[in-house]
């Protein structure tokens, strides 16, 4: 139902979004999906990978500072609309959206979003409710 998101905090200087993606190669840690966020000093670097507490101890070893949160992987159909269709259904739920970035996978006829609910079980409950399929960690971490 919940996925672990591992968000890094990275200063916008050239090479650290590589000194990230080559620690968590080092450690084994393959991504699967991600997106970065920057301002001027730093980046917001987030992460759906196959092992989120080996690569946060890896990236912590490093000192970078490390979050872990609870994302959702809505299954939409990859057609126009799809995605507004379960955009409707968290808003009609009352559920906001902090963000969202599209997922690589393979769905087939079908496209994989992450998002950051705000109340991520009620977003669960009206996706659920309404035929909306969340993936499952063991379908995400390919382990």
């Amino acid at each position: 139902m919940f996925i672990k998101q591992v968000s890094v905090f990275i200063e916008n200087v050239p090479g650290k979004l590589s000194e990230v993606t080559k620690i968590l190669g080092e450690n084994g840690v393959d991504i699967s999906a991600l997106t970065l966020a920057d301002t001027t000093d730093f980046g917001i670097l987030r992460l759906i990978v196959n092992d989120p507490d080996k690569a946060c101890a890896a990236l912590r070893e490093h000192s970078f500072i490390v979050k872990l949160s609870d994302v959702v992987a809505v299954v939409i159909d990859d057609k126009p609309g799809g995605l507004t269709a379960a955009l409707d259904i968290l808003g009609s739920a009352q559920v906001s959206v902090e963000y969202l970035y599209a997922f690589v996978g393979s769905q087939d006829g079908h496209a994989v979003v992450v998002l950051r609910p705000d109340d991520a079980l009620a977003a669960v409950k009206a996706l659920e409710e309404n035929r909306v399929s969340t993936l499952e960690p063991k379908d995400i971490y390919r382990i």
